[in-house]
């Protein structure tokens, strides 16, 4: 038997730039929720659960900060559940708004965060605080070490140049400067990246996402409702997760599946996702990607991993145009994470945005025909990942 269908009614996004100092937290996440609920057009009285989106409480600067975005999203005598895995919350919120719906416990659920990453003082002593701090830490082990590792292993396996990592960068900035969302508009060069100052060799500034402050919110909701009351909307058919194991050494040899280099977890969240959606051959299917990449050599890997290009062919097929808007798959049309990245919603607004490519409402930045699109978020250590298709 088929999952009930769940379809996608509102969405809302913030203005993301570096501060938002015209806006306290709970009014950030009014913004967008405020939009979601004028696209769906209903009321709070219409919400019957709320998905809270929330990265480390640290980012807001306030303990178990959900408490302080209750009146924000109408949540007052509802269901109300905080969902945090890192980069991925966002997506992870989809996803549980997603079952509550699918389950038959609700008609209509909004899922909401936002993020001050840019105001929280530096959010990198902050996320590198998730590492064990008797093996990884003294490394020292952080968000932009492990993937320039990540990174390094990748150019061994493949050949991959920090030329091309650059590449990924002039691609995704250009992409951004159509979409009026986005924190990083301006378009660059390979030389300018190239010229940006080393961060973590190989990854130097312009390779790294930024640090963004933001809202987003999504309404879902069961056929039967968007039916009866005559929504538009476009559906959920796809949902898929997987975990790795905490320790990044433990994904290095010793007889392990995975390699650093590549992406196993996400690879098998997608394939959950895509048999649950009826996907056979993503390279014929899927018209439109937004893959969670926040350094511009892990998009190479999310390429593959969502079955885009085999290993080691996404570094020739960027270079090529064949992800670009214009190119056969566009891969991050809005920019992506690396020009926009609220962290509590940047997984969320992944599946928004594609959401906004298949119902043909991208803007400046809509790819031409796309019906079928993929989205993805990572989060922890790289360490959980999840996925969405969203068809029209």
């Amino acid at each position: 038997m088929s999952a009930p269908r769940v379809g996608i009614i509102g969405i809302g996004q913030s203005e993301f730039r570096s501060r938002r100092d015209d806006s306290s937290y709970p009014d950030l996440v009014r913004e967008a929720v405020a939009k979601a609920m004028t696209e769906a057009q209903l009321d709070f009285d219409d919400i019957e659960a709320i998905v809270y989106s929330l990265s480390p409480d640290a980012m807001v600067g306030i303990g178990n900060a959900e408490r302080l975005g209750v009146d924000a999203v109408g949540g007052r005598g509802k269901r109300f559940l905080r969902i945090n895995t890192g980069g991925a919350t966002g997506i992870s919120s989809v996803a549980a708004a997603y079952y509550h719906v699918a389950a038959g416990a609700c008609d209509v659920v909004m899922t909401a965060g936002a993020d001050k990453v840019g105001e929280c003082g530096d959010s990198q002593t902050v996320l590198n605080k998730i590492w064990d701090p008797q093996y990884e830490r003294p490394l020292p082990l952080g968000t932009i070490t492990m993937l320039a590792m990540s990174g390094i292993r990748y150019a061994e396996k493949y050949g991959m140049t920090q030329e091309d990592m650059a590449q990924v960068v002039v691609k995704n900035r250009k992409h951004a400067s159509l979409n009026p969302h986005a924190h990083l508009r301006k378009e660059v060069t390979v030389d300018e990246v190239m010229a940006s100052r080393m961060i973590s060799w190989p990854i130097k500034l312009m390779d790294c996402c930024p640090q963004s402050s933001g809202g987003g919110a999504m309404i879902l909701a069961s056929e039967r409702y968007i039916k009866e009351n005559r929504l538009d909307a476009v559906w959920i058919t796809g949902v898929g997760h997987c975990s790795e194991t905490y320790y990044i050494g433990d994904r290095m040899g010793n007889g392990y599946m995975a390699d650093h280099a590549d992406a196993f977890a996400l690879k098998r969240s997608f394939e959950r996702a895509y048999k649950m959606a009826g996907i056979t051959d993503p390279r014929k299917q899927v018209d439109v990607a937004e893959l969670y990449a926040p350094f511009s050599n892990t998009e190479y890997h999310a390429i593959e991993a969502a079955g885009l290009a085999g290993l080691g062919e996404a570094v020739a097929q960027v270079n090529e145009g064949r992800f670009s808007i214009g190119g056969e798959i566009p891969v991050n049309p809005s920019g992506g994470v690396l020009c926009t990245n609220a962290i509590a919603v940047t997984a969320m607004i992944r599946v928004a945005e594609v959401a906004l490519q298949v119902s043909g409402r991208a803007g400046g930045h809509q790819v031409k025909g796309a019906k079928l699109g993929i989205a993805s978020g990572n989060g922890g250590d790289h360490q959980f990942f999840g996925t969405m298709v969203v068809e029209a």
